[in-house]
């Protein structure tokens, strides 16, 4: 058939053909990354599952081995820490109290030029200043308790 065209229409064909099949080739490429896209929640998943099991099963091997040489495992159980709910609550009323006051002032202070796009690194500071106070009130708390048991 493209014997008997022109020699502009027989380009003109196989620029058809060509779109098409960039058009198919994108469409393909599509549904392929579509398709991917709906298995990384279950890889994810089936990952984490594998990684818990697989801790699980190292502790039981590892309890074994010390039951069969005639250790004690009750004597490698962690010891609790008497102020880690102490280090927490503190560190996250820092936290709070540093994105309150991340809010506020961009609300108030730092929005009188009615752009309030370059507010971002505000909350991202006061978190960590405030987070770190929260950590540090805790470690003088502990300090001062170990002083005064001593």
């Amino acid at each position: 058939m493209s014997k008997n065209l022109p020699g502009w229409c027989n380009l003109i064909l196989k620029r058809v053909v060509i779109d098409f099949k960039c058009i198919t080739n994108h469409t393909l490429k599509h549904n392929i990354m579509h398709e991917l896209g709906i298995l990384i929640p279950i890889l994810i998943s089936l990952g984490f599952f594998a990684c818990v099991f697989g801790l699980r099963y190292l502790k039981n091997k590892e309890t074994m081995a010390m039951i069969q040489n005639g250790m004690d495992p009750g004597l490698n159980a962690q010891q609790p820490y008497p102020y880690q709910t102490l280090k927490w609550g503190l560190f996250l009323m820092g936290l709070g109290i540093g994105l309150f006051l991340a809010y506020i002032l961009d609300n108030t202070m730092l929005n009188f030029s009615g752009r309030s796009n370059d507010s971002e690194p505000i909350y991202f500071s006061l978190l960590a200043i405030f987070g770190g106070l929260g950590l540090f009130v805790s470690y003088l708390i502990e300090k001062k308790e170990t002083a005064d048991k001593k």
